[in-house]
């Protein structure tokens, strides 16, 4: 274990600033830096150097499911960086990346056989942009160049995925980096004919048919790829509504343009199957993963790629490289090795049945809030949920920023957006630890919103 010398002081290195840290208000946190510094984690909960313990609602980002310091995983990547701790993937190949690229394939949708590694989501979104452009066009079809993003979507924040992103403060900053051609689909959200929906919502179908107002405007013979999440995270879970997913399959295929499914955060287990396309039955023409698939512990991402588009691009000179991509790295052995122990944790401990198991608890506990006045809105699916706070008139986020404040004071690691925020907690979460989770929460938002 690695141990910080006793001369080294965390508090004050933070507030000098030489750490800047992502999507975080640095000023702010540099005021009060002992507040955010974590030092330990096991299980379904973080400690911080006092010894307070916060349950993990979030499961890190999305990405730790399985809880943290699983013994399994830690011995998983010790053997295996004594024994092959890196090896390019350019032109060369290690048994345990490519293991993992069929036992993925054999867990995909149907057809969805072959495997890009890269190293993030962000990765994986930039990848199978490019797999669409060079798809259309090794077809004879490179006027396809459009892509088709979503409001409210996250894609990483590559100007890739920023481009087809559609959360403005993400995108403000950097338009004159962003991909030409993008356009978005309208969001699924509507309060006042969804607000407290369990589960999908049952009305709001037609809002796929905003693709078909796109073909009118672009003309279907321009668009390579149609990109989306099945159910918008970092949104604050905006999940499909019924017969959504399906009727945007059945455009897309009519004007051959391809669909995308993200399933960085719905990938491996969090809808309460292998992947959110196999829950809503909804085969794409390629997934994004990242996240879950490594637990967190070591980065990871990918594309799975339908035969379809692997067979187009093997075509030319065998001796020529089909696809001008890839990272340092892709496939790295002991992401790999990690990622293989934990799909054998998710099958050998049957966590998918567990997440199914919790899924009503986690709803009905969620909806017990709806009662609050502070509460705006309520949304679940999967093992997963988002909870709106009616924001002060004159400073929208000011409650969801003292929410999550409240929460590192009450034993909570909160991720709020605005005045939203969002649960996924572990698959080991104990129906105990759920309950006491919104029991929590239920008394912070009657503080906040008081």
């Amino acid at each position: 274990m690695v141990h910080l010398s006793n001369e080294f002081n965390c508090e004050d290195a933070l507030k000098d600033g030489s750490y800047w840290m992502p999507f975080t208000a640095n000023r702010h946190v540099r005021k009060q830096a002992g507040s955010r510094i974590i030092s330990s984690a096991k299980g379904a909960y973080y400690y911080t150097p006092d010894g307070k313990k916060l349950f993990d609602t979030l499961s890190g980002l999305w990405c730790t499911p399985l809880g943290h310091a699983v013994p399994r995983i830690v011995e998983a990547l010790k053997n295996q960086a004594e024994e092959l701790d890196y090896c390019s993937s350019f032109q060369m190949a290690h048994p345990v990346a490519v293991r993992l690229a069929k036992r993925l394939a054999d867990m995909a949708p149907e057809n969805l056989n072959h495997v890009f590694f890269a190293n993030s989501g962000t990765e994986a979104v930039d990848t199978a942009l490019k797999l669409a452009l060079g798809y259309h066009r090794l077809r004879g079809e490179g006027g396809r160049f459009r892509m088709i993003g979503r409001e409210r979507a996250y894609h990483g924040v590559g100007f890739g995925g920023i481009s087809v992103g559609g959360i403005v403060s993400n995108r403000k900053m950097f338009a004159a980096g962003m991909l030409n051609g993008v356009d978005h689909l309208r969001h699924t959200y509507d309060h006042s004919k969804m607000a407290f929906s369990k589960g999908q919502p049952t009305w709001g179908a037609d809002y796929a048919e905003d693709l078909e107002r796109l073909v009118a405007l672009h003309d279907a013979s321009t668009i390579a790829a149609v990109i989306v999440e099945p159910v918008q995270g970092s949104t604050g879970v905006v999940v499909p509504p019924v017969g959504y997913l399906e009727r945007l399959r059945e455009i897309c295929t009519k004007h051959g343009i391809l669909l995308i499914f993200d399933e960085v955060i719905t990938g491996f287990g969090r809808m309460g199957e292998n992947f959110a396309s196999r829950r809503f039955n909804v085969k794409p023409d390629m997934i994004t993963f990242a996240k879950a698939v490594t637990n967190g512990i070591v980065p990871m991402g990918g594309v799975l790629i339908s035969k379809d588009i692997y067979e187009t691009f093997m075509t030319g000179p065998e001796e020529a490289i089909e696809f001008a991509h890839g990272y340092t790295y892709s496939g790295h052995p002991i992401a790999a090795a990690v990622s293989h122990a934990v799909l054998d944790i998710i099958e050998e401990d049957s966590l998918l049945t567990h997440v199914r198991g919790l899924e009503p608890v986690l709803e009905k506990a969620v909806h017990s809030l709806s009662d609050l006045p502070g509460v705006r809105d309520v949304r679940n699916f999967g093992l997963t949920a988002g909870i709106d706070l009616v924001p002060e008139a004159d400073s929208p986020g000011k409650r969801g920023s003292a929410l999550f404040e409240l929460g590192m004071q009450n034993g909570l690691l909160l991720r709020c957006t605005g005045d939203t925020f969002s649960l996924a907690p572990p698959f080991i979460a104990t129906e105990e630890q759920v309950l006491d989770m919104v029991e929590t929460l239920r008394r912070l938002i009657i503080t906040v919103t008081q």
